[in-house]
């Protein structure tokens, strides 16, 4: 029993429920039915209501749990809250309250932009030769975000992956002289770890910044920004490294002083001349 208890830890409870589905009684399978139907707002239910649901009993619904290798309900919501700590989108613990909600991103946000490094890393950006910003899958909106506000206050600012594209030839012709400012929140994809590594071999200088699940990573760059993100919700909020972005290109305007002012007032100009914005 222990062997199997620790065989099935490392699978999910759908996972469970799908390959133990043949041994169940069928009350048992109904118990599962129910318990996959609500897996999204287990919070909100008792086990006892959940077996009221199913249309069994108390102890049957004991007995899934026990099969399933769960002590009892409150380990089957640890294990939703394990999912949902790796990003999963999930609800666990029911929406939280306006106040306590705004409180933790409050706490993150200051978090975020009271980092250390920040004015230095703004500084880097300011002084490099290019830049080139990267992100991938929820990332990649933060990404596009800094890159936008970056090349306001300077020139030759990239982003990558470029729609359609690989990231290989962003890095090609790359120097000490540059930055490459990566943005890796969780749920990463698999080529992460080696992409961050072909970018410090160009010599150039690596700003990585993530969650703190990024930290593994962290040995591959030359500065680490470590930046939370709320997930009290289903998914998570990016409310602290957007606030961070703004920080850093402030920073960087500030550090490309007049410079990056003659570059705002062009822009802006030019939006005039081609009535792109109202």
């Amino acid at each position: 029993m222990a062997t199997e208890q620790a065989e099935q830890s490392g699978q999910r409870i759908d996972e469970r429920i799908a390959e133990r589905h043949d041994d169940l009684s069928p009350q048992e399978r109904r118990a599962a039915g129910a318990l996959l139907e609500h897996l999204d707002d287990l919070a909100t239910y008792r086990a006892a209501e959940l077996a009221e649901l199913a249309g069994v009993s108390r102890a049957t619904m004991s007995r899934l749990f026990r099969s399933l290798g769960f002590a009892d309900f409150d380990e089957v919501r640890e294990h939703l809250r394990g999912l949902r700590a790796t990003g999963e989108p999930r609800r666990v613990d029911g929406a939280p309250e306006p106040e306590a909600l705004a409180a933790a991103e409050h706490a993150a946000i200051l978090r975020a932009v009271g980092h250390p490094r920040v004015p230095e890393v703004a500084g880097l950006i300011a002084l490099a030769e290019r830049v080139l910003v990267v992100g991938w899958r929820n990332s990649y909106p933060v990404a596009l975000h800094l890159r936008e506000q970056l090349a306001q206050a300077r020139d030759d600012v990239r982003i990558a992956p470029v729609p359609g594209q690989t990231t290989g030839e962003e890095l090609v012709g790359l120097g000490s002289a540059d930055v490459v400012l990566v943005v890796g929140f969780r749920r990463r994809p698999q080529h992460f770890g080696a992409f961050l590594t072909a970018a410090h071999a160009t010599g150039a200088t690596v700003v990585l910044l993530g969650d703190p699940t990024a930290v593994a990573h962290a040995s591959h760059a030359s500065i680490w920004l470590e930046c939370p993100l709320q997930h009290a919700l289903a998914f998570d909020s990016y409310a602290a490294p957007m606030a961070l972005v703004s920080v850093l290109a402030d920073g960087v305007l500030a550090a490309c002083r007049r410079t990056g002012s003659a570059r705002v007032r062009s822009i802006s100009e030019t939006y005039e001349q081609l009535g792109e914005v109202e």
